[in-house]
């Protein structure tokens, strides 16, 4: 462990790591992490020595920094999460490091779609008043000179949370669609509903006419939410007519309120449409559903807990 910046030393910074990993993985394999970190630094010439260095946690912090670049990679679509552990390069990773043979920039990444759509939101503290509904660009950041500390920790969660946010989305559609069902199921458990004694039931695959998930809110099932989960392409749009299929479903069911859950987004018609009729349907698309698993714990784990600690004023009265 040093005190000294890593990156002075000769340790690249996390997204120059990039370059080396779709190197890496451009020979088509399934690589296994723990095999691509080590393969990314020494493709990255990383020197022996500087392989050694330990973060606090006791990572290697140029093996940790190339896993920093793979969610990257993996939030703009350029590598795939083929399962747990297993990672591979996308078409669009094999032409994006064709149209770069000498590398690339974090720009370049950034400038991606993918990689704008999981933007996470600034905080009112650091929006700019000039912009447009007071929103800032990423480009327009305040470097981090410029926060306090503990702005800088709060910029780093809302780093880390987006990426994940983006990983996420991206396993949930890797999977298959009860394994999708399922987490959604998980999700609404752990946002409370279904209460101490209620219960949260897949319906059967085949057959299950519109409806997904049925979650009882008291123990004689007198109070009922219906599931619809659909596990679209993250860039798809669901539309109005999938909204009305899952209306009448829930009419079938002689229900009043239902919640249609998907991973990709809504159009205008299908938003529109599910605010103007009776029955209660929440819409809920991918950016929130990330957040809603990253917030109540599904599909996360937390990795490492922070104490912030300030003067105790009382103790020097």
């Amino acid at each position: 462990m040093t005190d000294v910046n890593p990156t002075e030393l000769g340790i690249p910074q996390w997204w120059q790591f990039m370059y080396p990993l779709l190197q890496v993985t451009s020979d088509g394999s399934d690589w296994a992490r723990r095999d691509l970190y080590p393969a990314v630094v020494e493709r990255a010439g990383v020197p022996d020595d500087l392989r050694k260095l330990q973060h606090k946690s006791g990572k290697y912090i140029a093996e940790h920094r190339a896993s920093w670049a793979k969610s990257g990679l993996v939030r703009a679509r350029l590598l795939l999460a083929v399962r747990r552990g297993l990672f591979r390069i996308t078409d669009a990773g094999r032409e994006f490091l064709s149209a770069h043979p000498d590398g690339f920039t974090l720009a370049d990444v950034k400038a991606l779609p993918a990689w704008a759509e999981y933007e996470p939101e600034r905080r009112q503290s650091s929006q700019s008043a000039d912009a447009p509904g007071g929103e800032r660009s990423s480009a327009e950041r305040a470097p981090d000179e410029l926060l306090d500390p503990v702005e800088q920790i709060e910029d780093g969660i809302a780093r880390i949370e987006a990426e994940v946010a983006a990983e996420l989305l991206m396993r949930l559609h890797a999977n298959a669609p009860a394994f999708f069902e399922q987490a959604v199921l998980d999700l609404i458990v752990a946002m409370g509903y279904g209460g101490a004694d209620g219960t949260a039931t897949r319906t059967q695959l085949s057959n299950d006419n519109g409806i997904d998930g049925i979650v009882d809110q008291d123990a004689l099932g007198l109070s009922r939410v219906y599931i619809q989960a659909k596990r679209y392409a993250l860039d798809a749009s669901v539309g109005r007519p999938d909204i009305q299929g899952f209306v009448g479903a829930l009419h079938g069911a002689q229900a009043n309120q239902g919640v249609f859950i998907t991973t990709g987004r809504f159009s205008t018609g299908a938003k529109v449409y599910a605010d103007s009729v009776a029955t209660r349907v929440v819409l809920i698309d991918g950016a929130r559903l990330a957040r809603l698993m990253i917030r109540y714990g599904v599909g996360v784990q937390v990795k490492r807990t922070v104490h912030i600690v300030e003067i105790d004023e009382d103790f020097f009265e």
